[in-house]
């Protein structure tokens, strides 16, 4: 078992990731690891809402995350020695599982893909599954889908990860889970040691996007998560009903438009209409003075209803898109980062409105028409899509089911896979580890196989029940190897899992999470 070991006086022993002459007397490092991916309901709200916008936009965008380059070789040492007696857990509401020989296989609905938002800002995927575990709260997957390597130092969380079984092509038919915790081995936490490429997040109650909602002006700037304005144009006489029916607040928040007719002041004679126009911090201060200049008055009326300043709370991504917009000329009012402890929590924009006559020519009248999108509570991931069980030290040799969304090309670019269907393999894993110099491994185990990358992080499933579509997961699908040269992907690789990925496990799964939607369809502050 390699282990990374301070004995007194600091020398490495075992691995040599540390420098010689540390100072004091070795200390046990814990097993695990624990790193917040969305430590709160505020920021769970956040990256739900990421997400969710404008029906799963974010989802739809995502693209297979390619992990690093192809190993240059693959060899195979020694057997695999456990580090204690085998174990296993259930799968959740069996007590009894019995292996299936059947190779027409029914695929686990408990399987689906991990969403993160890399350093870049581009939305990836990968795979992963729901485990048993006492909340029924947990997803399991390779920890390089959880953590990016690609710097030096600590390995960073990723951003807005989710997890979202069933997917496919925008739809979340289970609900949409984001994850709270990650638990890992320190080794992967703090080395980046692949041969404990696992992880276990524990994740909020699902969200599920329940349609939109035509609301007042008032109900959708309180409203928190995923919401937007239609804008349509109508008749002098449509827009003068809807202003007696609802008000300037009412379901159809009515603007007329001049359509290029000009400014004139309040006391102008002839035919006139007040239109609300947007301006600046200062130039609504200025025009709420109501002073003349040149016999003429200023915008001066009052400000727009209710009050002139509207304020919008945004998503960042909707934060960045007026920012630009600001920059070209395009957005007359205030953007702002929310802090807290001068960490950024969230975003808003300042809109100011006056009221403005124009002279009565060429006019149209628009309307906006306010929506929110209702979010609803799923419930708890293993009640919706059961979890797989568990099981560590378990001897190699044994026959597995592999699961994933394989989607990127063999080395010699050819692409069998879409990415947009689960696929599996099914083999024995090996007697002997396989290491790989190029990847710092030592001891994953294997199974012939030609998946390809997107499938990493599926889980490995002993003893699969066809017809309950439940097993055991003994390993996660870490890298892709070319055994023969040939071009092709033929060996597909997971750390074992021991005692110590035990620990991490029973651990994890008994860690609470908690829901983030309320009770009328809002996401919780």
């Amino acid at each position: 078992m390699k282990r990374i070991l301070l004995p007194a006086g600091g020398a490495v022993l075992a691995t040599g990731l540390l420098a010689a002459g540390l100072a004091g007397t070795a200390q046990a490092a814990p097993d695990w690891a624990t790193d917040p991916l969305a430590n709160n309901t505020a920021t769970a709200k956040s990256v739900a809402q990421y997400w969710t916008d404008s029906n799963n936009a974010a989802l739809k965008s995502a693209t297979a995350y390619y992990h690093d380059a192809a190993p240059t070789s693959w060899k195979s040492g020694g057997g695999y020695s456990p580090d204690g007696k085998p174990g296993s857990v259930l799968p959740t509401g069996e007590e009894k599982v019995v292996a299936s020989k059947v190779k027409n296989i029914n695929l686990p609905k408990n399987i689906g893909k991990v969403f993160w938002t890399d350093k870049q800002g581009k939305n990836r995927w990968a795979s992963g599954a729901s485990i048993q575990s006492k909340y029924r709260n947990l997803v399991v997957t390779a920890a390089h889908n959880v953590y990016d390597t690609a710097g030096t130092g600590d390995a960073e969380v990723l951003k807005n990860w989710v997890f979202v079984p069933g997917y496919y092509q925008g739809k979340t038919p289970y609900g949409l889970y984001v994850g709270k915790t990650a638990w890992t081995h320190y080794d992967f936490d703090v080395y980046e040691d692949y041969d404990r490429d696992y992880a276990f997040v524990t994740v909020y109650n699902g969200v599920f996007y329940g349609g939109e909602k035509q609301v007042t002006a008032a109900d959708y700037e309180k409203f928190v998560g995923p919401k937007y304005v239609k804008d349509a144009w109508i008749t002098e006489a449509e827009y003068k009903a809807l202003l007696d029916k609802y008000g300037p607040n009412g379901p159809q928040f009515t603007v007329p438009e001049s359509n290029g007719s000009e400014k004139v002041g309040h006391d102008y004679a002839g035919p006139k209409y007040l239109s609300y126009v947007e301006v600046t911090e200062a130039g609504y201060k200025d025009a709420l003075k109501d002073t003349k200049v040149d016999n003429v008055y200023k915008n001066g009326e009052a400000a727009a209803p209710p009050n002139g300043v509207i304020v919008k709370k945004l998503t960042e991504s909707e934060y960045k898109e007026l920012l630009a917009k600001k920059a070209a000329g395009g957005f007359l009012g205030k953007l702002e980062e929310i802090k807290q402890n001068n960490i950024v929590v969230g975003w808003q924009s300042t809109q100011y409105y006056v009221n403005q006559w124009y002279q009565k020519n060429a006019v149209k009248f628009g309307v906006h028409s306010y929506f929110i999108e209702i979010s609803k509570d799923a419930g708890r991931l293993g009640d919706n899509v059961g979890g797989q069980g568990f099981a560590w030290n378990q001897k190699t040799g044994q026959a597995v089911y592999i699961f994933g969304y394989p989607e990127g090309p063999h080395p010699d670019g050819d692409k069998p896979y879409t990415g947009i269907t689960p696929k599996w393999v099914y083999g024995k894993t090996s007697g002997k580890v396989y290491v790989s110099a190029a990847q710092k491994i030592e001891e994953h185990i294997g199974v012939k196989g030609a998946l390809t990358p997107g499938a990493d992080g599926g889980p490995w499933v002993l003893k699969y029940n066809n017809a309950k579509r439940l097993g055991f997961v003994n390993g996660v699908t870490s890298q892709f190897g070319d055994q023969d040269k040939n071009g092709r992907y033929d060996l597909v690789t997971s750390a074992y899992f021991d005692g110590e990925t035990a620990d991490i496990y029973k651990k994890a799964a008994a860690t609470w999470s908690g829901k983030i939607v309320g009770p009328n369809g809002e996401l919780y502050k």
